[in-house]
């Protein structure tokens, strides 16, 4: 069995994003790993190269005209169909996802245990979505509970809409195994002020027309964690160890509002029949588990 590894990234080193340590969580599962690295304007680059000799780099051009995050799944194809026929499965991890060392050995044997069952077409991982510190994760039901990680090395298969998930061409849902291991979501613990530059960046690759940008201007200049309707829970697990020495130098103190447990009362009806029936209303499922 032989794995590839593929990401994208552009000016990671100022956005503080933890994209090395999002490709260091899955090196020791891959014999290769794909990263499309973005024209930047810091050392993301050089960053990148300085991880060894299983990286290979495809530096790239962004689309910046692209609406709805259309150019995110764009850099995840040129990574992906630049991954070598000799590879059976290949492991999609973002700049801001980290794969904890405890799940390793899951995520080895299901490859191997679904290696040559041709029916299943990727590994649908669980989600853990950080939110203002390293010590609080997001409850709300909006945050995605799952989505798909790792896929056959089939190029029928292509990012879908803004690279949260995959598709099979035509435009087909793939069929997924849901395995017992989680992605530690990062994406919204930076510093605040990485944090509100990060924000400005998405808005132009969502709403790329100035008006949007405009309209969106005062709030991003006013960002908080605290003015973000967002009920969080303690993190009571551990960090992945990749993530320990830049969970260490967190400089910012996030206060969440203890009272606040719920984002809504669509949130809380969302929440309370998940929690006892297992179903959620109205979830966004992009694949179909076999």
């Amino acid at each position: 069995m032989k794995v590839c590894g593929f990401s994208f990234v552009r000016n990671g080193v100022k956005l503080e994003y933890p994209f090395l340590e999002a490709i260091r969580s899955i090196l020791p599962l891959c014999d290769e790993v794909i990263v499309a690295v973005g024209e930047s304007t810091d050392d993301t680059l050089e960053q990148v190269k300085s991880l060894g000799p299983k990286i290979t780099i495809v530096e790239t051009v962004w689309e910046e005209g692209l609406a709805q995050g259309r150019v995110l799944a764009v850099e995840t194809d040129k990574a992906f169909q630049a991954i070598p026929d000799k590879y059976d499965w290949c492991i999609y991890i973002q700049g801001d996802e980290v794969i904890h060392e405890k799940y390793h050995p899951v995520i080895r044997e299901s490859m191997q245990r679904y290696l040559e069952d041709k029916k299943v077409e990727g590994l649908l991982c669980h989600y853990t979505h950080f939110f203002g510190s390293y010590q609080y994760v997001g409850v709300n039901s909006k945050w995605y509970r799952r989505e798909i990680r790792i896929i056959r090395n089939d190029k029928a298969i292509f990012s879908y809409r803004d690279a949260q998930g995959f598709r099979k061409r035509p435009n087909d849902k793939l069929r997924v195994k849901l395995i017992d291991a989680y992605i530690y979501h990062y994406g919204w613990v930076r510093q605040p002020d990485a944090m509100r530059e990060k924000e400005k960046q998405k808005i132009t690759l969502y709403e790329p027309d100035k008006a949007a940008i405009a309209n969106n201007a005062e709030y991003m200049n006013d960002y908080s964690y605290e003015k973000v309707i967002q009920p969080v829970e303690l993190f009571r697990g551990t960090h992945p160890e990749v993530m320990l020495d830049r969970v260490s130098k967190q400089n910012w103190t996030f206060r969440p509002d203890p009272s606040l447990k719920y984002s809504s009362l669509k949130d809380w009806f969302k929440r309370f029949v998940g929690k006892w029936t297992g179903w959620f209303p109205g979830e966004y499922k992009n694949y179909k588990i076999i």
